[in-house]
């Protein structure tokens, strides 16, 4: 991108210049197609882990609360309103602290070894994996077939919510090899 100096003098001429444009893709399909090689799939059965993951607290509180208000003769149910808000709070604050922790991935991430990155490469933040999974699930909700088609036509596998955050999910252990074993012999 480059700003045209229109007669303009001083130390603010030119400032939109950035002498080399937009940043290239960190991570190419062509150049590095192990890094994409069955993310569509992984993707799929590290969503379910973190369902369960997810789903596994919200169950246990609801319990609690069904619990809690039999033992205060129905004053504890009053609490089953808090229940929803709580869970929508706790599925953000799972996403958040996962993808912003030093992994960059959530727990089912991690089982089936993929990582979150930015386009550019760097690794993800809070604030970029709980809008990774707020947005996911505003997609899922109103465009659920297309989010999912996107990512069979691109080589990167990137999905609808992906392209707008500018995220890309990789193979870790292409990227990040694991060191080799002792030798025995």
């Amino acid at each position: 991108m480059s700003y045209s100096d229109s007669g303009n003098s001083g130390p603010q001429a030119g400032a939109w210049r950035n002498d080399g444009g937009v940043q290239p893709h960190a991570f190419d399909p062509y150049l590095q197609p192990e890094l994409f090689r069955g993310v569509a799939t992984r993707r799929v059965f590290a969503f379910l882990i973190d369902m369960v993951v997810i789903s596994v607290p919200v169950i246990l509180g609801y319990l609690f609360i069904a619990l809690f208000g039999v033992v205060t003769l129905g004053l504890g149910w009053a609490l089953f309103w808090l229940a929803w808000p709580a869970s929508v709070i706790w599925a953000i604050v799972y996403y958040g602290a996962c993808i912003g922790g030093p992994s960059s991935a959530t727990i089912g991430m991690r089982v089936m070894d993929l990582e979150l990155r930015t386009w550019y490469g760097a690794p993800g933040y809070f604030v970029l994996g709980a809008t990774h999974a707020v947005l996911f699930w505003v997609t899922v909700s109103f465009l659920s077939p297309f989010v999912v088609l996107v990512g069979l036509f691109n080589g990167r596998r990137r999905l609808l919510h992906d392209f707008v955050l500018g995220t890309v999910v990789i193979n870790n252990s292409v990227r990040a090899p694991a060191p080799q074993g002792a030798r025995t012999y």
